[in-house]
């Protein structure tokens, strides 16, 4: 099963597993959701002292990434998304903080909440792109796959909101408030709105959507440059830590989304990191597995301890039908980063391909252990579903399969597996008592609700 970021894992654009920039790039202009653990965790790095200074614990904030070239992003509750476009305009972390600061101050003062038509008009279409996506990589179509829905309860309430410049300039105040008191510089806020001043000039359909949904003004602008130029924190500059950070994620999402400018963006005879991790991952995108293993281990030998090499290294071989060369890799990476479930992931579904029924049982053992960090996982639970099938455990694989699609939204579909995982599953055990209360809580019909009380079954558990 393919993926680019699977080390999205790695950018869940097309979807499969979890573990590495799970995408293909492709569509640039559609939206999809991508996950990548290293991407995701210096975006935190970024936003968490900014949701802190907000009074808003980072642990109950999802980063969301977006694969798409708009430049955007969004703040709700419990919710934070970034689009790649912005990412990869923003000059230095100082900027991209500067939007997520700004974004966070739409969200403390209720902005979002307050934005009747947002859900009906935002995230109908963005759920819709989301499932399609789902679909076409179950469907074996990876690199027709739009997204990759693993956690879709969090995404609720995004989606396109106007607002007022008013509440602009408010927001403008509260960010510029936000990250002083965090003790970052408000220069890169203003920076940043003064790069995209053109704007403003442009009719509607040729702006960003940022600046079409955030209407942008000179004179806003100058308001705000003056107001941060007189915060204490003014003067302090990004540590070099967060600009090679920076630096990577930029090269990293270049190399996965844009493979062919990459190969001449970042020169072949670049010492640099992210120039040569950047076309490492342009080569693999690019089907040229050879080339990129070799500048990976370039990069392995110098960086023996980055589970995002060995992530990679085990990715390529993966998708490259080297299935059992990606074990050992793949092992290294979860070795050294025993936390990230995205890399479990990665790892769960190499040894379920392999012929070996210890090897599954080890696969289905990593993928148990994913779904203690993130439950409703759907890309886990789906590989769960497919190793108990190879083990011919039925009742299992169709309650795995019951929670996959119970984390997608497929209610009917998780009724469906869920009631017949009852019948295959030991009454009163745990897992048939996991699947009664998939039923009651997928929608039920009269005719479900009838048969589980024949059986005398609880309808009191909640799922």
């Amino acid at each position: 099963m393919k993926s680019p970021f699977r080390s999205v894992s790695r950018l869940v654009l097309s979807a499969v597993v979890a573990g590495g920039l799970l995408a293909s790039a492709q569509a640039a202009d559609a939206q999809s959701l991508i996950r990548d653990t290293e991407i995701e965790e210096i975006l935190h790095r970024d936003a968490d002292p900014i949701l802190r200074a907000a009074n808003i614990d980072p642990k109950d904030v999802q980063i969301v990434l977006i694969g798409s070239k708009d430049l955007n992003a969004f703040a709700a509750p419990r919710v934070m998304g970034v689009f790649t476009g912005l990412i990869l305009e923003t000059k230095n972390p100082n900027e991209l903080q500067g939007v997520l600061a700004h974004e966070t101050g739409h969200l403390a003062a209720g902005h979002s909440a307050r934005s009747g038509e947002m859900n009906a008009a935002g995230m109908k279409p963005f759920l819709l792109t989301m499932g399609l996506g789902i679909l076409a990589a179950i469907a074996g179509a990876p690199d027709a796959a739009a997204g990759l829905a693993s956690s879709a309860g969090y995404f609720g309430t995004l989606g396109a909101i106007g607002f007022s410049r008013e509440q602009e300039s408010r927001a403008d105040q509260a960010g510029a408030t936000l990250l002083d008191k965090a003790g970052l510089s408000g220069e890169g806020l203003a920076e940043f709105f003064d790069n995209f001043r053109y704007q403003e000039v442009f009719a509607e359909a040729r702006r960003y959507a940022y600046f079409r949904t955030h209407p942008i003004s000179s004179d806003r602008i100058e308001a705000l440059r003056s107001r941060v130029a007189k915060l204490p924190n003014y003067d302090k500059v990004d540590s070099p830590q967060a600009m090679a950070e920076h630096a990577i994620m930029r090269a990293k999402l270049d190399g996965f989304i844009n493979p062919g400018v990459a190969i001449t963006k970042y020169d072949e005879k670049a010492k640099d990191y992210p120039s040569r991790y950047a076309r490492a991952i342009a080569y693999y995108q690019l089907k040229e597995p050879e080339r990129a293993l070799k500048l990976i281990e370039a990069l392995l030998a110098e960086q023996p301890d980055n589970p995002y090499l060995w992530e990679l290294k085990g990715q390529i071989l993966f998708e490259f039908g080297r299935a059992p060369e990606a074990e050992a890799p793949q092992r290294k990476s979860v070795s050294l980063k025993p936390d990230a479930p995205l890399l479990r992931i990665n790892l769960g579904q190499t040894l379920i391909a392999l012929e070996d029924k210890q090897k599954v049982l080890e696969g289905i053992d990593e993928l148990k252990k994913s779904l203690l960090r993130e439950e409703d996982n759907a890309v886990a639970w789906r590989l769960l579903a497919e190793a108990y099938d190879k083990l011919d455990q039925d009742g299992l694989a169709r309650l795995a399969t019951a929670e996959y699609n119970f984390n997608i939204g497929d209610m009917r579909q998780a009724r469906v597996f869920a009631m017949r995982a009852r019948e295959m599953l030991g009454k009163g055990t745990p897992e048939w008592r996991r699947a009664t209360d998939i039923v009651l809580v997928a929608q039920p019909t009269r005719e479900d609700l009838r048969r589980l009380g024949r059986e005398g079954s609880s309808l009191t558990h909640t799922h």
